[in-house]
């Protein structure tokens, strides 16, 4: 690997107008990262990473980067991009436990962070260094929200996410584990005992339904479910999945791992919705894809399907009069998530959008003063850096709203 990352970073062109930067949503200093770690100043490359991304480390094994830093390299134009992916990895894997983050001195104010994934991490780490003190409640045992309960291991080893609980509780952060606020506390307790303002960053945990009949009966389950614990399922051998984007990839490559010989994706559409590499990856490891299916209902059989007629734009003109029976022992569905309700249905004056999102304006305040939220619980089901990178705008929201707060109190 040390050599392979030394051969790309050796590629690297040190473009003046970097369109690798520039293609990542987070904007990370590619060539400046890389350009440290050929003059041998590793640590520097690390913490530039760190800096500008306190998730590196996790988005270098996860992120789409054929469709951002790689798919921009101008060096894939004519041929092979710089695998940046490895060379971010290798130096934040390499540097994460030697970096020093440099915290202010405590000013006195408490933030409460509610939810433990990639948004609530980043926030939490940006507010503490600017000298809030944090704590973290999150609803389940371990840190990590999606990254723990929704990536499956071969993607993301879980190790990472002790390595940032770690680093977390060093910083001073407290983290307080199977702690569901909506439930026996609620958000007008935090702000009761003390807490200056408010983060929320819950996710999407709510299975989103194909609203069929069917989808209730016990050979039915859905991916977010599963994925959490793939381990307390017993599926059969024969497996349908329905869907196709990057959770189902991970539904179909994890229900393999686990001893199902034939596992099928179904779609509605003409080709897959994940990423190059996870549809790839997904097909190596021995699933099928079948496209242009409508599906009707479930059955104690499986899922029956209709063809779709689609012309050469993809846009569907008819269906197959006749239906399709197809025979499986278990059927996974995996559409897509949306977030839960208990915070809104306990805070008063927290709105939520149509679809359940959270309402917040561009700097994720949400329609309570003092609370904010960004992550999937007001983008939907998004990536891990899209989910960083507007934390980061959120985090100098809050800590704007915190200032302005104290010197409105000092008036008074």
């Amino acid at each position: 690997m040390a050599v392979h990352v030394i051969d790309e970073a050796n590629r690297c062109l040190q473009c003046k107008k970097p369109m690798c930067q520039q293609g990542c949503p987070i904007h990370t200093p590619i060539p400046a990262i890389i350009k440290a770690m050929r003059e041998g100043r590793l640590e520097e490359a690390g913490k530039i990473a760190f800096e500008n991304n306190p998730m590196s480390l996790v988005c270098s094994l996860v992120c789409n980067h054929e469709r951002q830093c790689e798919g921009h390299c101008v060096l894939g134009r004519k041929g092979q991009p710089i695998h940046v992916s490895s060379i971010e990895n290798y130096i934040s894997d390499t540097c994460f436990e030697r970096i020093d983050v440099h915290c202010a001195p405590k000013n006195g104010k408490k933030v409460a962070v509610i939810g433990a994934g990639p948004a609530g991490i980043t926030i939490a780490i940006l507010l503490t260094k600017k000298g809030y003190s944090v704590t973290i409640f999150d609803s389940r045992d371990k840190i990590g929200g999606v990254l723990q309960y929704g990536i499956p291991e071969f993607r993301l080893p879980k190790t990472i996410l002790e390595r940032y609980k770690k680093k977390l509780r060093a910083m001073g952060i407290k983290i307080r584990p199977n702690t569901t606020i909506g439930g026996a506390l609620e958000i007008k307790d935090l702000f009761r005992d003390g807490y200056q303002s408010i983060f929320i960053g819950t996710g999407v945990w709510r299975p989103k339904k194909l609203g069929i009949k069917g989808e209730s009966l016990g050979n039915v389950h859905f991916a977010i479910d599963y994925l959490a614990n793939p381990d307390a399922y017993e599926l059969g051998d024969k497996v349908a999945v329905i869907g196709v984007g990057n959770s189902a990839m991970d539904v179909a490559r994890t229900v393999i791992r686990h001893g199902s010989r034939d596992v099928t994706l179904y779609a509605r559409g003409a080709r897959s919705d994940a990423s190059l590499h996870e549809t790839q990856y997904a097909m190596l490891d021995g699933a099928k894809f079948e496209f242009g299916k409508q599906i009707i209902e479930i059955n104690d059989d499986g899922p029956v399907f209709r063809s779709i007629y689609s012309d050469e734009n993809g846009n569907i003109t008819g269906y197959e009069e006749n239906t399709e029976q197809v025979h499986a022992d278990s059927v996974i569905i995996s559409i897509s998530q949306g977030p839960k309700s208990k915070l809104v249905n306990t805070t008063e004056g927290l709105k939520a959008t149509k679809n359940g999102l959270l309402e917040t304006n561009e700097y994720g305040e949400t329609t309570v003063e003092g609370i904010f939220a960004s992550g999937d619980v007001v983008l939907g089901a998004k990536t891990v850096v899209e989910a960083v990178a507007y934390s980061k705008i959120v985090a100098d929201a809050m800590d704007r709203y915190m200032q302005k707060k104290e010197s409105r109190t000092d008036e008074d």
